[in-house]
């Protein structure tokens, strides 16, 4: 198999990463692996999309340090790979992290939308995640598993909201990932309302969301793939994410930890709920961010944690995740393009 992985930028992925994680396993696994980033796309004049790729050659990598190491080093396998040629394209880029490059944001699925002419498979779906580009996707799922809240570049409008919701509420932006610009306001608060409403408001329009007292304790992500609950050996991949001490922001990146968690009835609910929303957009592989009976987020770009959830559950997620790659590439063999890249995405 011949897969494809694109980040934001090739040679500055924060680690651990999810990504690197998969792309490690993919060539433990003995599979012809490239990673490039959003800005190395090329579109020639034979009309086939290439790319400027780097791959390492099959060796014994201890962990992603060693790997990303290889990957990035001077030695690595640096070439101008044909897109077209893959069996999987995996678009792993996080539009939030190019808020300041627009370009950048719609790069990877504009070149993987092209890509799909000569029949590679492209996951997540690049229509899917152009209708996912900012938070606002999340407000096309069933209000039963919504937060309450309000979107606006208005500041009377994130004051109404905070006095209605007994002046305890999150403000993050509609653009944005990894807890950039987060902000709990209580309370105490209210005098600086309007500095912390004005420091997201920088980058586009608001979120302002009812605060759930549960998020003290954390959320738990789980994993989604082919619009169910990521499962492997009878368990499911999923954990617990706990802020740091003083912190409502509960992303790794953030300073939050990862511990292990348990699946509940009421999870799996939540995730039955959009899963045929999902399904619809053909997300392959989606992060569902769970506090109590509500979905906090719902992260299809570049769900992150594939390596914390091994750590708890002695199963390794990542090898499942390309055992099911390697099956979609079979039915594509068998099939070619009697399905399209939505159902290819969820078969």
């Amino acid at each position: 198999m011949k897969i494809g992985f694109v980040i934001n930028d090739l040679l500055h992925e924060p680690l651990p990463s999810s990504t690197i994680q998969l792309a490690l396993t993919a060539t433990k696994m003995g599979h012809e692996v490239w990673l490039m980033g959003v800005g190395d796309f090329v579109y020639n004049c034979d009309e086939m999309v290439h790319a400027h790729a780097r791959s390492v050659e099959t060796g014994n990598y201890s962990d992603q340090k060693s790997y990303y190491g290889a990957l990035c080093a001077d030695d690595a396998i640096q070439k101008r790979i044909t897109v077209d040629d893959l069996d999987i394209l995996m678009l792993r880029n996080d539009p939030a992290q190019d808020v300041q490059s627009s370009w950048a944001q719609h790069a990877a699925i504009v070149f993987g939308r092209t890509a799909l002419r000569h029949g590679v498979i492209v996951l997540n779906d690049p229509d899917g995640l152009s209708k996912a580009i900012n938070k606002m996707y999340f407000q096309h799922f069933p209000k039963e598993v919504r937060v309450e809240k309000v979107i606006a570049r208005n500041v009377s409008e994130i004051e109404r909201f905070y006095e209605a919701h007994d002046h305890n509420i999150i403000i993050k932006p509609l653009m944005g990932s990894g807890g950039r610009n987060v902000f709990f306001v209580q309370p105490a608060d209210a005098a600086n309302l309007h500095q912390m409403a004005d420091a997201v408001f920088r980058d586009g329009y608001a979120i302002a969301e009812a605060f759930l007292p549960e998020a003290i304790d954390g959320d738990v992500r789980l994993f989604l793939m082919n619009g169910v609950p990521l499962q492997s050996n009878g368990r499911y991949c999923a954990f617990r994410r706990i802020p740091a001490e003083k912190d409502i922001r509960s992303n790794i990146h953030a300073g939050g930890r990862a511990a292990e968690t348990e699946v509940t009835d009421e999870i799996l609910r939540i995730a039955e709920i959009v899963r045929p929303k999902l399904v619809q957009d053909g997300m392959f592989l989606v992060g569902l961010d769970i506090v109590g009976d509500k979905l906090l987020e719902i992260n299809v770009f570049s769900p992150g944690g594939l390596h914390h959830t091994h750590l708890f559950k002695d199963v390794d997620f990542s090898q499942t995740v390309i055992e099911a790659l390697e099956k979609k590439v079979l039915y594509m063999r068998y099939y070619r393009r009697n399905f399209d890249n939505i159902e290819m995405n969820t078969l």
